[in-house]
């Protein structure tokens, strides 16, 4: 029989099922096989509704949805450019900011490579960078984001811990204190490649001249520079609770872009809000079935008996962090982040506790492997969308990246095997 179940739900997948249509139907069976009122999975969807914090998904993803469609994008660019671009790897490293500011804002590395590719790619080719590598730099910096703060992976990953409550407690605020630092050396870590493909570049004349606009492209930006001390300064003074500062950016974003600079017209409003909104549907109708499935692999002990099979087959806490590393790749080489988040780490969580990994830092790794994932084929999302952005061969595209996804790779491995330095910053 449940040979058959599983069948069937294979079969689904293979035709084209959505994801939550499937988790759904994996739920009810089971939970109908154990004699459970299958009323359970409604309860789960409405005790999802009465969390506070997920208002911040819809609020925060609308606001970047504004940002991305507006010319703040071109804006803060230039700001930054005039501001560091004189380096030698300024542009590069300019680059990575912006994106990672962008994917962090809107939670989609592809939303970040079409509204910012078509910009930087040809200022890359003009600053005389080579070509390949502005096609890899682009198209890796599409999801650099991830670990910064508001980023919708970010947030989704700290509801789903919360509602195993395993290990130390696990807040929103905590996980964005805890992506700052791996996010940082992240960045870091590839503008130095950028500064070494710059290596002895004198500036030229249109460098220094635009130097001197300093003061106009700040006078441009004025009113997106706050936005990340808007966000970060309100949570962490205590003004206000995550979902509040959703609010407030939303409603700051909605009076500067449409009120002030008047970038989106009334009449192109429906039609962002429209493109927002599905997005945060797909990821709420996924994590409303997500957590009736947790409930059913919490009661079914299922966490407690993948750790004692692991444990009997590894005793080392280094070992299993490398494999966990090498299992999280191949997840996100088949599965897009939300899907990954949400049906992997009710079973991942409950097994890195019980190898004394803190939760916080697990969301960090979790996410530093997505961002590779990316990049990585046969489902690299970012690839498939440079692709067409840039009407270049897969082939092509990937080859640009490797260099990148090496850094990454070795990122990757600080990360993991250094814990404080995402805890560094949160309070336990």
């Amino acid at each position: 029989m449940m040979i058959l179940i599983g069948l069937a739900l294979i079969a689904m997948v293979l035709l084209g099922a959505p994801l939550f249509a499937v988790i759904a139907a994996s739920v009810m069976i089971n939970f109908a096989l154990d004699g459970v009122d299958l009323t359970v999975v409604i309860i789960e969807i409405y005790r999802l509704a009465e969390m506070p914090v997920l208002l911040a998904i819809p609020l925060f993803t609308f606001a970047g949805y504004l940002l991305a469609e507006s010319g703040a994008p071109q804006r803060l660019v230039r700001v930054t450019n005039v501001l560091f671009g004189w380096m030698p790897g300024g542009l590069a490293a300019v680059a990575l900011v912006i994106c990672a500011m962008f994917t962090a804002f809107t939670g989609a590395s592809g939303v970040t490579i079409v509204a910012l590719g078509g910009m930087l790619y040809p200022a890359l080719k003009h600053a005389g960078y080579p070509e390949k590598y502005s096609l890899g730099l682009v198209t890796t910096s599409g999801s650099v984001g991830l670990l910064f703060a508001p980023s919708l992976p970010l947030i989704l990953y700290g509801v789903v811990a919360q509602q195993l409550n395993i290990g130390a407690p696990v807040s929103i605020s905590d996980l964005f204190l805890a992506g700052i630092l791996p996010g940082m050396l992240i960045i870091v870590m590839l503008s130095l490649l950028g500064f070494w493909q710059r290596r002895g570049h004198q500036m030229a004349n249109e460098e220094v001249v635009e130097r001197r606009s300093k003061l106009s492209a700040l006078r441009e930006a004025a009113w997106e520079l706050p936005l990340p001390f808007i966000v970060l300064g309100g949570i962490y003074s205590g003004y206000f609770a995550v979902s509040e500062a959703a609010a407030v950016t939303a409603i700051y974003v909605f009076i500067v872009e449409v009120l002030i600079h008047r970038e989106i017209t009334w009449t192109n409003l429906p039609k962002i809000m429209r493109e927002s909104m599905v997005l945060v549907g797909a990821i709420l109708i996924v994590l409303g079935m997500s957590l009736a499935s947790t409930n059913y692999l919490l009661d079914a002990e299922i966490p407690a008996k993948l750790f004692t099979f692991i444990r009997e087959h590894v005793d080392n806490v280094y070992t299993f962090l490398l494999l966990l590393n090498l299992f999280l790749l191949m997840l996100g080489m088949m599965l897009d982040i939300f899907s990954a988040l949400v049906i992997m780490v009710p079973l991942i969580l409950p097994i890195a506790v019980g190898y004394g990994i803190h939760p916080v830092h697990l969301g960090i790794i979790f996410l530093a492997n997505m961002e590779i994932a990316y990049l990585m084929p046969p489902m690299g999302m970012n690839l498939f969308i440079a692709m067409y952005r840039f009407d270049r061969p897969m082939l092509e595209i990937f080859r640009a990246v490797l260099p990148f996804v090496a850094i990454l790779l070795l990122a990757v491995l600080i990360i993991t095997y250094w814990p404080a330095l995402s805890l560094a910053l949160i309070k336990s």
